[in-house]
């Protein structure tokens, strides 16, 4: 099995009620890929970081191998949310992935 861990960070010029809205849209959208990404066994997205953290999202997902989270880099229904819920609202991006 492959996890696949992602911290981001927002935009700093984001209102607090936009990060809020923001967090949940990422939330919703990664969250809804389950069961349509082949080889995705789970996925969960935090969008409630303790005031210690300097960062303000995090994806925690499994992968039943490498290949898989290959495919769902460039799975249509992965990249539109990506597109779409992500990458216009985040700063930094830091990603880590592993085999367990």
């Amino acid at each position: 099995m492959v996890k696949h861990v992602i911290l981001w960070q927002l935009k700093a010029e984001l209102s607090d009620a936009e990060k809020s809205e923001v967090k949940e849209g990422i939330k919703a959208g990664l969250e809804g890929l389950a069961g349509k990404i082949p080889g995705l066994i789970d996925i969960k997205v935090n969008i409630n970081p303790l005031s210690s953290s300097n960062c303000d999202v995090m994806l925690d997902s499994s992968f039943e191998d490498e290949a898989s989270l290959k495919g769902y880099a460039v799975h249509p229904d992965h990249v539109g949310v990506a597109n779409t819920k992500v990458r216009p609202y985040t700063a930094t991006r830091v990603c880590m992935d592993y085999e367990v």
